[in-house]
């Protein structure tokens, strides 16, 4: 079974039938997550920032949310994220399926591993085979503009980038940034859970382009993006 877990203007999935709300306790807390049927397919739906949302980036339990979905039985996670873009090249509403991740938190809760020295091998954060199929399903939509690979700078947030620091994004050979792909992605592998994901570009980099970043158009692209999204994960259950 899939699971979906939903960002920033993803909080609820509409497409989705016979939907059952529950919450799943954890040894790390408890988590809202809604269970559901698209294409025929049974699916579960974690809202990332709560449900309604009120979690912060760096505030979100992402231990909690994993746990929950290994409790759950899901056989793979696709982390849906709105991000801006890095590379000048990549157009607003676009779709990226990053390859790559470059961490740039810090004090968030990042490992279920307190009390014993492990070590998880992240040398390839989204999991090859998942990532695979959601670029053929993406490649055979007219309609889905995209790039099948990138790097994925995750920052603390929740405050968006300075233009400075958007060129040392680029600098650092980061395509696109976003502040919620770590710690989720290490945990998930921590709990062998593959793990892929979906961004969609909601705005340029700040000093990308000359205008200023304006929540009102955000929200605009938003609704473009995520429409395109759920076009692949419909078109990835009708493959499956």
């Amino acid at each position: 079974m899939l699971a979906v877990i939903g960002g920033t203007g993803f909080a609820e999935f509409s497409q989705l039938e016979n939907i059952t709300g529950s919450v799943v306790s954890t040894g790390y807390g408890d988590v809202y997550v809604e269970q559901g049927e698209l294409h025929g397919q049974k699916l579960v739906f974690l809202p990332r920032h709560g449900h309604p949302p009120r979690f912060l980036p760096h505030r979100i339990n992402y231990r909690a949310n994993i746990d929950a979905l290994v409790k759950l039985n899901v056989q793979r996670v696709l982390a849906v994220t709105a991000v801006g873009s890095v590379d000048p090249s990549l157009q607003v509403a676009d779709l990226v399926i990053p390859d790559q991740i470059i961490d740039y938190t810090y004090g968030r809760e990042h490992t279920f591993y307190e009390d014993e020295l492990t070590h998880i091998d992240l040398t390839y954060p989204y999991d090859t085979e998942f990532r695979a199929e959601l670029i053929h399903c993406a490649e055979q939509l007219q309609n889905v503009s995209g790039v099948w690979n990138g790097v994925y700078g995750c920052t603390q947030g929740p405050r968006l980038e300075t233009a400075a620091e958007i060129k040392r994004l680029y600098n650092d050979g980061c395509t696109i940034v976003g502040m919620t792909a770590m710690p989720e992605a290490a945990l998930a592998r921590e709990r062998d859970l593959p793990y892929a994901g979906i961004s969609f570009i909601v705005n340029a980099g700040a000093g990308i382009e000359d205008e200023p970043i304006e929540m009102d158009v955000i929200k605009e692209n938003l609704d473009v993006g995520l429409g395109r999204v759920v076009q692949v994960i419909g078109a990835y259950l009708k493959s499956s």
